[in-house]
């Protein structure tokens, strides 16, 4: 990947770094999980990015949050490992990374997009309900544990759901403007002899 590329991704992945923490803020308060928009970030990141650059984004943000920037939703410090959200935060790394391999080729069709986003969607649940589980039960020492997965975390999966496949249809819109390849001036000025040697 040329030096120019690499500073082009690094500037898109600084974007969904500020993405993430806006959609934290963007937040419909709850009992005990707040209604966030950060799946369909992370997932968007993965999409658009790659699996790499995806979440490295993402990764970077959850970083920012633990050294102390309050940029989670409830927050920062890395304190917020024993909160009860802190799971759906290591899975949002871990669906951009999974979105963006299934996304990762040269064109990026509806059904690719639709899947990147569906497989994001549910490692971040599969990675953020155990740890969720996790804190409930060893930690805050809490009872009916299913019932505050239900209420707490499975309420959430149908919007998380929806919003995904919108995520998706956007970044079909959205991957060729995001990925297409810079053009060095040489090509242009080789394109522009070609077309005078033609006349």
């Amino acid at each position: 990947m040329s030096n120019k590329r690499t500073t082009v991704k690094l500037a898109q992945s600084a974007i969904f770094v500020a993405l993430m923490i806006v959609s934290a803020y963007i937040s419909i308060p709850t009992p005990f999980v707040p209604l966030t928009f950060q799946t369909v970030m992370a997932v968007l990141a993965g999409i658009l990015l790659g699996p790499w650059y995806g979440s490295a984004a993402v990764g970077v943000y959850v970083l920012m949050g633990l050294i102390g920037l309050p940029v989670f939703a409830h927050g920062g410090g890395f304190m917020y490992v024993v909160n009860l959200t802190f799971g759906y935060l290591l899975g949002f790394v871990a669906g951009a990374f999974v979105a963006g391999l299934i996304s990762a080729r040269k064109n990026l069709t509806m059904r690719r997009a639709i899947t990147a986003a569906m497989a994001g969607f549910a490692v971040n649940y599969l990675i953020g309900i155990p740890y969720f589980a996790c804190i409930w039960t060893f930690y805050m020492h809490n009872g009916e544990l299913w019932n505050a997965i239900v209420v707490n975390n499975l309420f959430y999966m149908p919007k998380d759901f929806v919003l995904c496949v919108l995520a998706a249809v956007l970044a079909v819109r959205v991957y060729p403007l995001i990925n297409r390849q810079p053009v060095a001036l040489s090509e242009y000025r080789e394109k522009a002899v070609e077309k005078k040697n033609d006349k």
